[in-house]
């Protein structure tokens, strides 16, 4: 039942960013706004990390699987990525180099405050 119960909250939440996906005035994505609401019910506390825990822990650890279609539907746009092939392997490199970097940033950043706060506890 404890599974059952957190597939339901799960699905609620995707079932509510579908639903203010389709009545806000502008294009915004529903799975951003899922995660924004979860995020939201986790940080007020309606919702508890317990709740959900199982389930997102196996959604994440089979993330790969959910993958697959997309990845199969790209084959019907093969002539479309063969000619773009020269920008997409530039983007491709580009955006990895600045997500390490934002990365490396962010956990010094992280890091520094951490030790901060350590050494304002002494």
């Amino acid at each position: 039942m404890k599974i059952i119960k957190q597939i339901g909250i799960i699905f609620s939440i995707c079932w509510l960013s579908q639903v203010i996906e389709y009545l806000l005035p502008f294009a915004f994505p529903a799975s951003v706004i899922g995660m924004v609401l979860l995020f939201l019910c986790l940080l007020t506390g309606v919702l508890k990390i317990e709740h959900i825990q199982e389930k997102s822990d196996f959604l994440l650890s089979n993330m790969a699987f959910f993958f697959i279609p997309a990845g199969v539907s790209m084959i019907n746009y093969l002539d479309i990525l063969k000619s773009n092939a020269i920008q997409l392997i530039l983007i491709c490199v580009i955006t990895t180099v600045l997500t390490f970097g934002v990365t490396s940033f962010s956990i010094r950043f992280t890091m520094g405050l951490m030790n901060k706060r350590k050494g304002s506890e002494k």
